[in-house]
């Protein structure tokens, strides 16, 4: 994957998620492979792109920058993640208590 291509699609993971997240309450979450199917959806004319666990690289690749900038944070049964391992899930970050 040229560097090109690459971000285009670290570009439309990151979309991804925040139109993802636009559709649902403040504290709900979003799983990594809904984002995934998002972008190997819209790249589903290129042949080389089979399935949306392909995507998934680049989708931890956005979301390790959205948690970087603060936007987002990982969660797992309710617990907030200090970083991404393992199972996951996103939403948008919250304020501090």
């Amino acid at each position: 994957m040229t560097s090109e291509i690459a971000f285009h699609r670290k570009k439309d993971a990151r979309n991804a998620v925040l139109q993802l997240l636009d559709r649902r309450t403040d504290r709900a979450t979003i799983c990594p492979s809904e984002v995934a199917r998002m972008v190997a959806r819209k790249a589903c004319a290129d042949p080389k792109v089979p399935s949306w666990l392909v995507a998934m690289p680049v989708v931890h690749a956005a979301i390790d920058q959205l948690g970087a900038e603060g936007v987002v944070e990982l969660s797992w049964k309710g617990k907030v993640m200090a970083s991404r391992h393992g199972p996951y899930r996103i939403r948008r970050a919250q304020p501090a208590k």
